[in-house]
């Protein structure tokens, strides 16, 4: 049986490349850098190519909360990712939501995106 994911990759489109990286390192507790050997900047998430992964790039953020959510693993008690995620700008929009498998709380950064912050279950 194939055991390739069903997800590739993600891009999260953001207005200005080097703000959204100092966002998403200060609130994620991530150390992306802005690679610019292609053919536009872009800051490859924690893992690169080793997970599904994927990449911030200077874009047109959805409007309104819309779009495809991109739900972020964190290594951290979520309440902790929360209060990063709030200190370093952006805003959570809902309670926790407990699944089988974890919890996560749905977020927006600067740019108006909205994320998903998962924590595993233990």
């Amino acid at each position: 049986m194939n055991m390739q994911t069903t997800v590739a990759w993600t891009e999260i489109p953001v207005s200005s490349i080097d703000k959204a990286v100092t966002f998403y390192n200060a609130a994620l507790d991530w150390q992306m850098t802005t690679d610019t050997s292609g053919p536009m900047p872009m800051a490859v998430f924690k893992g690169g190519e080793e997970t599904v992964g994927g990449h911030l790039f200077e874009g047109e953020p959805a409007q309104g909360g819309g779009g495809p959510r991109v739900h972020i693993a964190v290594e951290t008690k979520l309440e902790d990712a929360v209060k990063r995620w709030e200190r370093a700008g952006g805003k959570v929009i809902c309670d926790p939501v407990t699944i089988p498998v974890g919890r996560f709380v749905y977020a927006t950064d600067p740019d108006g995106n909205t994320l998903g912050l998962f924590e595993h279950k233990d």
